[in-house]
This record gives structure tokens, sequence and C-alpha cells, in this order.
């Protein structure tokens, strides 16, 4: 049976029998999270340009800094949420003050770091990319009268 990367990756990097089992998952974990957060803010910030109808390239940028904008505040609300689903509204003391947690979050604010900075230049990027309007007349639609309500 064929693997994909990302399980090849994650299985690779991991051991559950060890003390501390995600030694080492770090770096893959990072440049896995980096490619799939640049492929995506690519294409959203592509899409998003796209749909706004922005007529000049600072109008399709914006657009995409607000879809960049959004997307993370929703990743960050995912995680608050989550995490307090996973631990019962209530933290566990004492245990993110071990070495080796602290060292896991390190790890994770850098990697998360990378990957948001190069995701922000992406979502710009994507947004740029693509047809322009070639002029500030948008195309005539076929439309319909409608009456008045009252």
């Amino acid at each position: 049976m064929q693997q994909s990367i990302s399980e090849a990756i994650f299985a690779s990097s991991a051991n559950p029998r060890a003390a501390a089992p995600v030694t080492g998952l770090s770096a893959g974990m990072g440049v896995w999270a980096t490619i799939l957060t640049i492929i995506a803010m690519y294409v959203a910030g592509r899409t998003t340009a796209h749909f706004s109808n922005a007529v000049d390239r600072a109008g399709r940028i914006w657009h995409g800094m607000a879809m960049f904008g959004l997307s993370v505040i929703a990743v960050v609300l995912a995680l608050i949420f989550g995490g307090a689903a996973m631990s019962g509204g209530a933290g566990i003391a004492g245990s993110t003050h071990s070495p080796y947690m602290l060292t896991v979050f390190a790890d994770i604010g850098w990697i998360g770091f990378v990957s948001l900075f190069l995701g922000w230049l992406a979502a710009i990027g994507g947004a740029v990319q693509g047809p322009f309007r070639k002029s500030g007349v948008y195309a005539e639609r076929e439309t319909h009268e409608v009456r008045p309500a009252a």
C-alpha cells in the first residue's frame, strides 16, 4: 500500500513508546506545515482577489491580506475552543513546565511564525497573480427589472 508524503513524514518522526514521543517531530511537521501554509494561502489569495473584482493591484493585495487575517483569526479561535474542549475547560497543572514541553512549545512557536510569515507573502503573491480587468468598467450583465414590493 502506497503512503502519501505527509504520512511518511509524520510516521517516521514520532515514537509513541519513547519518554518524549514527539522528539524530532518538530522538523518534519515544521517543513510540512510551512509548505501547506504557502500553498493554501497562495490559492486562497488568488481566489479571493479574483472574486473581489478589484481593478487595480492595490485592491487585490488588500483583499488577499484581509483573507489572510480572517484565516489566522479562524485558526486561533479553533485552537482556543478545541484546546478548552479537550482539557475540559481547565488546564492540567504542571504539564507545561517540563523542559521537554517548553522545547516543544518553543519549536511550535518558531515554526508557526515562519509558516505565517511565508503564508502572508504567499497570500499577497497569489492576490497579485492572475488576470486584471483592463478598465474600471465592469462587464455588462443581463439585468431584469424588478417591481417594487410596496
